[in-house]
């Protein structure tokens, strides 16, 4: 019931279209490829070469794979003595995920800024939405029941859900039960896009990078950003919004968005000098990868805990939140509380100066 209550803004599309959260993954992506700009640009300074850079961005990913898959496997269901760790977490491992796809999407973004010019990493992005929009809607594919089709954008029934049954295995994705094909909302093919919304990233933080006028900066990305929803928008008229696909139309309308809250809080911050609210945020973006480790693996030790017949989460809300407040406000105040507890913890490594880097 904790999710199942969710304000609208709090949830996930069902399937096509765009919510508040929809953003947040595209939006540390785009981040990402912002980030690996700046980073490169002061490692390039320092003389250090595009070898050395690109051999730290794969342990970088190796880490970020390893920290996925220990996510993935960190779960014993202690109330059920039939439970087998071995055969239901290990056997049936979900191969890829969020971590997984930042990996994978932040080393070929840095490969693309190393070794090619910032003029054809813009095509580069428009070729790989371009390529995977094509191959989407025009390449065949078999069914189970040997029914060929094609141009598909339906939950489990669409290419890149075949190519994910087809290399991942039904066992190892996180739409398992899916119909008629398992897949992964952070699948393979899919991941091609996730490329192209770094490299967004990588064009406004090269773009930064180049224009020190700040007003001028904040003019050209609200301009783009306005331009980039409404294309989206006109796109979205032939291929859906659509998160777990990563369509075109999702990545421009979430990289012009992306590009539109940087712009106004550089405004904000930089412009306007006004600072204070974003300490929260200055807190959580100094260790995102530890904040993001910290809330998965408590989510899931507040699962494992048992108390009578169900679990501590369970308990919390059934038992307190839910009784006090109704099921939307007590699943408000759940992720709040759980928020504030992992701000907390947060504060404490930001203010001892203890930051995770990956």
């Amino acid at each position: 019931m904790v999710w199942v209550s969710l304000y609208w803004p709090l949830k996930h599309a069902d399937w096509h279209g765009l919510t508040p959260t929809d953003l947040i993954f595209p939006f540390f992506i785009f981040i990402v490829g912002m980030s690996i700009t700046l980073s490169v640009n002061a490692m390039q300074a320092k003389g250090i070469t595009k070898q050395s850079i690109l051999r730290s961005g794969v342990v970088r990913t190796v880490k970020l794979v390893a920290l996925g898959w220990f996510l993935a496997l960190f779960y014993y269901n202690f109330r059920d003595p039939n439970f087998s760790w071995l055969d239901e977490r290990l056997a049936g491992i979900r191969i890829m995920g969020v971590l997984q796809r930042i990996g994978l999407v932040y080393l070929i973004a840095l490969a693309c800024y190393l070794y090619i010019k910032p003029k054809y990493i813009a095509l580069t992005f428009v070729s790989l939405l371009i390529g995977y929009g094509a191959l989407m809607i025009y390449t065949p594919y078999s069914l189970p029941n040997g029914e060929i089709v094609k141009g598909l954008w339906l939950h489990g029934n669409n290419l890149s859900a075949w190519l994910d049954n087809l290399l991942l295995g039904a066992n190892h994705v996180y739409y398992a039960t899916a119909k008629p094909l398992a897949f992964d909302p952070e699948g393979i093919l899919s991941t091609l896009p996730a490329v192209a919304t770094a490299l967004s990233g990588i064009l406004c933080g090269y773009y930064i990078s180049t224009e020190k006028n700040l007003g001028k900066q904040v003019r050209i990305f609200t301009l783009v950003a306005i331009t980039s929803i409404v294309c989206g928008c006109l796109l979205s008229l032939l291929i859906p919004i659509n998160k777990a696909l990563w369509t075109p139309s999702y990545v421009i309308i979430s990289s012009g968005l992306a590009m539109l809250c940087y712009a106004l809080c550089s405004y904000i911050l930089d412009i306007r000098k006004v600072r204070l609210w974003s300490a929260p945020f200055l807190v959580f973006g100094a260790n995102a990868i530890l904040f993001f480790m910290f809330a998965g693996i408590v989510a899931r030790i507040l699962i494992m805990i048992p108390v009578a017949d169900t679990s501590l989460k369970s308990a919390i809300f059934n038992q307190v939140l839910q009784p006090l407040f109704g099921n939307y406000l007590g699943s408000f105040s759940y992720s709040l509380l759980f928020l504030l507890a992992s701000y907390l913890v947060m504060y404490a490594c930001y203010k001892r100066g203890i930051f995770w880097k990956v």
